[in-house]
């Protein structure tokens, strides 16, 4: 793949299309993959929704960021019988609203951009998707809660609930969080000769062991948080995929994290993962080139 500065739209849909399998078949503890599954939702449910974005994907550079948030999710709804994708599509859509942006300047510097452009009707948009795919947990707002009509940007929405919501947090920092650590960590697993399934799930457990997983503290609160990222620590200490000892933790931790209201899941962190794959993409680090 080409530098995202010379990206046409099929290629940022393709990319965005293929971050999307890439991270739903990585086996990341906790998460459905292609040897685990949700009481409502498949590995193949996932496989359908990564496939079902690639049109709205295509089209982000035509029209805004909020329409084209609601149209991945109406997407996805076509495809999946509950809610897949909606962090991940938050995430990707300003990413390739960016990558098809005028000019030369790096991927980030342009999503600087995109996210400043921000507006009103992207919010109201952006709230309708999130409405429509009705993730768990989500309660109640002080200030400009999903489930009313918002009178701010979409980033300065986003701005407000930066401390509860890691997928917020994102728009308030530039995607500091996919930048600084995410990316960074799949380059340096590439660059090791890791295969992309065990990169992937290094950088998941490498972004879990960096912050509490938001999903996780929505549902069950700080404590459980920090607890699974503590764990997400030890297991990288023991080695992660790398080692025979470090693959004995990841599996122990996936059992750990399973259950049947998938309470544990953490699902943000998964969310991230999905956008650090999908900037090395854009950025050329297909085929083994980090």
């Amino acid at each position: 793949m080409n530098p995202a500065s010379a990206l046409q739209a099929a290629d940022v849909a393709a990319a965005a299309q293929l971050a999307c399998l890439l991270e739903a078949s990585a086996p990341k503890p906790g998460n459905v993959s292609p040897f685990a599954s949700f009481r409502d939702a498949t590995y193949e449910d996932f496989l359908a929704s990564g496939a079902a974005i690639g049109p709205a994907l295509a089209a982000a550079g035509e029209r805004s960021l909020g329409a084209t948030i609601r149209a991945g999710v109406e997407a996805t709804a076509r495809w999946a019988p509950s809610n897949t994708n909606l962090g991940l599509v938050l995430l990707l859509v300003p990413l390739a609203r960016a990558a098809l942006r005028p000019g030369h300047e790096p991927l980030r510097a342009r999503l600087a951009a995109t996210l400043a452009d921000t507006t009103v009707a992207d919010a109201r948009d952006a709230y309708v998707a999130i409405r429509a795919a009705a993730p768990g947990g989500l309660g109640r707002a002080s200030q400009q809660d999903v489930a009313g009509t918002p009178t701010v940007t979409l980033r300065e929405a986003m701005a407000l609930a930066r401390e509860r919501d890691a997928i917020a947090r994102e728009y308030a920092t530039d995607f500091e969080t996919t930048f600084e650590i995410g990316a960074p960590a799949l380059r340096r697993a590439r660059s090791d000769g890791l295969a992309w399934r065990d990169a992937i799930v290094e950088v998941y457990l490498t972004l879990l062991a960096a912050s509490p997983d938001s999903h996780i503290v929505r549902k069950l609160g700080t404590d459980a948080g920090v607890r699974v990222q503590r764990r997400a620590r030890a297991v990288l200490d023991a080695g992660g995929v790398r080692t025979t000892a470090g693959r004995d933790a990841t599996a122990a931790l996936d059992r750990e994290l399973r259950d049947e209201a998938n309470a544990l899941n953490p699902g943000a962190t998964a969310d991230l993962t999905g956008a650090a794959i999908y900037v090395v993409l854009l950025e050329g680090g297909w085929r083994g080139r980090p």
